[in-house]
C-alpha cells in the first residue's frame, strides 16, 4: 500500500496529493417552455425531460444549442442532480455562443498564439478590446501587503521520522489493529525513543525505513492534508499520540523545526499584483458577460441576468 507520505531510498515528505462558483436560480424552474416553434407535431411542450435521453431545447439569439454539445459539456459540471448539471452545461454553452456571436458581429480576426485554440485567442481578442481592466499600482499593491502581512510568510519546515502502521481506509477492523499497535510501539518509544529506526526497519510500512523513518525536511503541500494539519502542530520531540492518515497510523517524532518568516514586500510585490490583476479580471469579464446577457434574446433557460454572476 502506497503511504502518501513520499518516502524513497532518496528521502521525501508525506505528500499524498479561475473560474467564479455559479449561482443557480433558487426561485425558478430550471428550464422555460420554448415559444410555439419549439413545440412538437402534438403542441406539446418541450421541456427539460426527467429520462437522461432528453435534453432541454435552448436558443441564443435563434441560434439553438445542440444536444450533443450540451451532453458532451456535461462532463465538466458535476453538481448534485443531474438538472442542475444540465444547467450549468447549458449557461456555460450560452455564455459561449454570446462571446462567439459578439466576436463574429465584431469581425475579429486573431492568431493565435501557442497552447491556444484559435476560439480562445479571439476570446482574449475580444475582452482586451471591450473590458477595461485597470491595473493594478504600486500604492494599491503596498496598501493590499500593509492589511494582510500575516499572509506573507516563508513556508515552515520540519524535520520528522515515522513509522507508518499501513491499514485501508474502509476497513474498520484493520483501522482498530493498527492503533492497538501503534499504542503498544508508542510506549516502547517513549521508555526508548533511541530505538526508533530499529522499530522503523521492523514495522513502517513506508520506504523511510531504510532511513531510519526519516522523511527528511517537509513544508505544507507535501503531504496529504489530513496528516498535514495534525504534523505541523507538533513540537520538537515525539508525538505522544499516533496520527492518523487515510494510509494508517503514523508514530512521528519532530527532529528540528525551522517556523516561517515575514517576507519583505519586494519578495512578494509580484503575487500580490497578479492576484489584485486577476480580481479586477474576474469582475470585469463577468459584468460583461452579464451585460451580454441582459441584451441578447435567450429562450428555454432562465438566466438572471446583471444580477447572477455568469463567468465560470
Amino acid at each position: 500500500m502506497a503511504c502518501g507520505c513520499g518516502g524513497s531510498a532518496g528521502g521525501g515528505g508525506c505528500g499524498g496529493g479561475a473560474r467564479p462558483e455559479v449561482e443557480v436560480p433558487d426561485d425558478a424552474a430550471l428550464f422555460e417552455e420554448l415559444p410555439p416553434e419549439g413545440r412538437s407535431e402534438t403542441g406539446e411542450a418541450l421541456l427539460i425531460a426527467s429520462s437522461e435521453q432528453e435534453w432541454p431545447l435552448v436558443r441564443v439569439n435563434g441560434v439553438e444549442i445542440a444536444t450533443q454539445a450540451i451532453a458532451q459539456e456535461l462532463q465538466y459540471h458535476p453538481a448534485q442532480s443531474r438538472d442542475e448539471a444540465v444547467y450549468l452545461a447549458v449557461q456555460a454553452l450560452v455564455l459561449r455562443e454570446l462571446l462567439q456571436q459578439r466576436i463574429g458581429a465584431l469581425g475579429l480576426v486573431v492568431r493565435a498564439e501557442a497552447g491556444e485554440s484559435e476560439e480562445e485567442a479571439a476570446t482574449r481578442a475580444l475582452i482586451e478590446r471591450e473590458v477595461p481592466l485597470p491595473l493594478a499600482d504600486e500604492a494599491t499593491c503596498r496598501n493590499y501587503y500593509s492589511g494582510n502581512r500575516s499572509r506573507f510568510f516563508s513556508a515552515p519546515l520540519l524535520a520528522v521520522r515515522h513509522i507508518l502502521l499501513a491499514c485501508a481506509a474502509d476497513d474498520v477492523e484493520a483501522r482498530s489493529l493498527a492503533r492497538e499497535q501503534a499504542l503498544e510501539l508508542l510506549g516502547q518509544l517513549q521508555a526508548a525513543p533511541q530505538g526508533f529506526a530499529e522499530l522503523a526497519l521492523r514495522h513502517s510500512a513506508c520506504p523511510s525505513k531504510e532511513q531510519g523513518g526519516a522523511l527528511g525536511q517537509i513544508s505544507k503541500g507535501q503531504t496529504v492534508p489530513e496528516f498535514e494539519r495534525q504534523l505541523f502542530r507538533l513540537p520538537l520531540g515525539l508525538c505522544q499520540q499516533p496520527l492518523e492518515s487515510r494510509y494508517g497510523y503514523h508514530l512521528v517524532f519532530v527532529d528540528q523545526r525551522i517556523d516561517g518568516e515575514q517576507l519583505p514586500y519586494e519578495a512578494v510585490a509580484g503575487s500580490i499584483r497578479a492576484e489584485l490583476n486577476q480580481r479586477v479580471w474576474q469582475i470585469g469579464v463577468s459584468q460583461y458577460l452579464q451585460g451580454l446577457v441582459g441584451a441578447a434574446n435567450i429562450e428555454g433557460i432562465h438566466l438572471q441576468g446583471a444580477e447572477t454572476p455568469l463567468m465560470q
